[in-house]
């Protein structure tokens, strides 16, 4: 997935609030891309789930794998979004179904970044750092990890 993909997919997706994680958004975080992704990690309003499914579909995309209330995966042959449906509380923060609770998002996680020299929405450094535990890292984690680390100071548990 390139970073063309990428805003074409968030432009098709306004007005809806959405925010890159993952990968795209550490890039986003560090304003360059790093690697390259096979995905993209999508967050969004589950309140504004109808309209963000609509307008994909827009763009030839189809879900493929359906694990909400966590998450759910939307293909178009050729790349792939992970959605992630948030729901918000009145003071900004949100939490996102997890298999043995919730994860939880702060209201200051919610931050901007660049892809391609355009701002896009995107989470925190402490948010990506957050999400990056609790399981075996693969090679692109831990080089995600050093970014975050080299450009932020961030202290991070790989």
């Amino acid at each position: 997935m390139d970073a063309r993909t990428v805003l074409r997919v968030l432009e098709t997706l306004a007005p809806a609030e959405v925010w890159l994680a993952g990968g795209w958004g550490i890039d986003a975080l560090l304003g360059r891309q790093t690697r390259e992704h096979r995905d993209l990690d999508l967050l969004h309003r589950r309140e504004q789930e109808p309209t963000v499914l609509t307008a994909l579909a827009a763009l030839g995309y189809r879900e493929t794998l359906d694990l909400r209330p966590v998450r759910f995966v939307l293909s178009d042959g050729r790349t792939e979004l992970d959605l992630h449906p948030l729901v918000f509380a009145e003071d900004g923060s949100a939490v996102q179904a997890a298999p043995d609770g919730t994860f939880p998002y702060p209201a200051d996680c919610f931050v901007t970044g660049q892809v391609g020299g355009v701002e896009v929405p995107c989470v925190s450094v402490a948010q990506q750092v957050f999400f990056h535990q609790g399981y075996a890292p693969q090679p692109h984690d831990l080089a995600d990890m050093r970014h975050l680390r080299e450009a932020f100071g961030a202290t991070t548990h790989f």
